[in-house]
Order: C-alpha cells, then structure tokens, then sequence
C-alpha cells in the first residue's frame, strides 16, 4: 500500500509536469506578442520572487551566504531558460523528447551527489518511460530524420533536461533546507539566469528588447504564467524532495504526454496509434514509480 505522502508527492510531481506540458502555448503567444522566451521568464520569475521574499524575507539570508543552494539556482534558472526558449522556437514534440533525456542524467547525477544504488526496478521504470516517449514522439521519417540537423532548439532542450536532472537532484540533496528557501532558489534562479543571458544577448544583437509599446497585450498572460508557474514549481519542489531522483524523472516524463495531447488538441499534431501505446507507456512508467 502506498503511503499518503508518497501519494501527494506524486500527484505533485504530475501536477507540475501538467503545467509544463502545456506552457509551450503561452510562451509562443508572449513571444509573438514582443516578448522574448529570456524576458518572459526573468519577469515571470521575478514576479513570483517577489512575492515570495515578501512573505518570508528570511531566506534571503539563506541565499546569500554561499551554500549548495547555488547549485539550485544555477539549476533551476538554466531549466527554465533552456526549455522556455526551445519550446518557443523549435518543433514542440522535439524538443519535448530532446528534454526528456533528462532521466539518464538524473540516474547519473543521483548515483555521483546521493550515492543512490542504480536498481535493475530503476533502469526497468526509466526504461518504460523513454520507450514510451520515442513511440510518441518518433518522426514520421524515421530514424533518418533525427539527423536532419542540430538546431538551437534542439541544444537548449538537452541544456534543459541536464539542468532539470540536476535540479531534481539538488532538491532531494537539500531537503533538510526549509521548503521556503529551495522554493526562493529556484524561481531567483529562474529569473537571474534568464535575465543575464538576455541581456548578454541582447547587447549582441541576438535577442530583441521587450515591446513595451505592446505590454498592454502581454502582461495578462505574464501574470498567469506567473501563478501557474508559482503552483507548479512549489509543487515540484514538494514532491522531488519526498522522492528518489530516479523515480521523480520518471513520473515528470508524464509531461511528454500532456505536451503531445494538447498539441493535437489545438490542431498541432493529430492522434496516431503511436500516441496512444507510447501514451500508455508513459502513464505505465508514471503509475509503477509510485511504488517501492
């Protein structure tokens, strides 16, 4: 029998992978709309920030003084970076399953910082899920279109999954650091990482300045992204903290599926029999990992 809290932290793992699947929407509709995937999250981030250092200005102090929780904000904000530019700019589904290398990374990652044991029940889960994932997510070309060229979206998306199993890694290692202090690394990473990379970019020439002229158009959808990103990261934070690193990365593949549903929702992409078994593999590999 499952516990409870093994329980909530699986249902707060899938909440957060929900999310993410779906804010790929958002995120072209800010970009469209003048702002940039870096200056959409810095101020997203920056927002929820915040909000959060009003309500507990003590973990300030935590983050100030030079700790493992650096790790966690260059963790989390290069996540976030990563996949919220990818997501804007690349084929969504690709950059989805690029992302999702991420299990192998955090097995690694958890067997080099937690001495985690690499089970044969943790390979089999992690097995399940990727299969799933390239089911869902194979080109209708075949193996010969993977190699149709290494494009930027397709960096930032493997850059992402890294950071994002580093990131799950360092939650589990910091668990002893109160709930507030993880939560105010990662979303001051989020914004701090975002924000410097977009203005090295931007004195480059690389990235645009914001629309200022446009903010009456895009600061509602910043401001929902803001709370569904806030709801969403507490809620990950929740649950890699409560979990092995193995079996978070498996649960968060659930995200493929919710990104590859909504892409055939709104006209993207169209319901295959692949969908469907690679689908039942995800959610297969989702169900087994809340259990020991």
């Amino acid at each position: 029998m499952v516990a409870p809290s093994t329980g909530l932290a699986v249902g707060a793992l899938i909440l957060n992978a929900l999310v993410w699947g779906l804010s790929w929407w958002p995120l072209r509709q800010l970009d469209g709309q003048g702002l940039h995937p870096l200056w959409a999250t810095a101020l997203v981030y920056a927002v929820i920030s915040a909000l959060l250092l009003a309500a507990r200005p003590r973990t300030l102090r935590d983050l100030l003084t030079p700790s493992p929780l650096w790790v966690l904000v260059a963790a989390a904000g290069t996540t976030n970076a990563a996949f919220n530019w990818a997501v804007s700019i690349g084929d969504v589904v690709r950059v989805v399953l690029l992302f999702y290398l991420m299990p192998l990374w955090a097995v690694l990652l958890a067997r080099l910082l937690l001495h985690e044991a690499i089970t044969p029940r943790a390979l089999v889960r992690v097995a399940l899920g990727l299969a799933g994932a390239v089911i869902v997510l194979w080109p209708e070309g075949g193996a010969s279109a993977l190699h149709g060229g290494f494009s930027l979206a397709d960096g930032l998306a493997i850059l992402g999954g890294f950071s994002f199993g580093l990131n799950n890694v360092m939650l589990r290692r910091e668990k002893a650091r109160s709930e507030a202090a993880r939560a105010a690394a990662m979303f001051i990473g989020g914004a701090l990482v975002a924000g410097v990379v977009g203005l090295m970019l931007l004195r480059g020439g690389a990235v645009p300045a914001p629309a200022w002229d446009a903010v009456g158009h895009w600061w509602p959808w910043a401001l929902s992204l803001s709370v569904a990103f806030l709801g969403a990261n507490l809620a990950l934070q929740y649950g890699a903290s409560r979990l092995p690193a193995s079996r978070t990365a498996v649960i968060m593949l659930t995200e493929v599926l919710f990104a590859a549903l909504s892409a055939v929702a709104l006209g993207a992409g169209a319901m295959t029999p692949a969908l469907w078994l690679g689908g039942a593999f995800i959610l297969a590999s989702a169900w087994l990992s809340a259990f020991d």
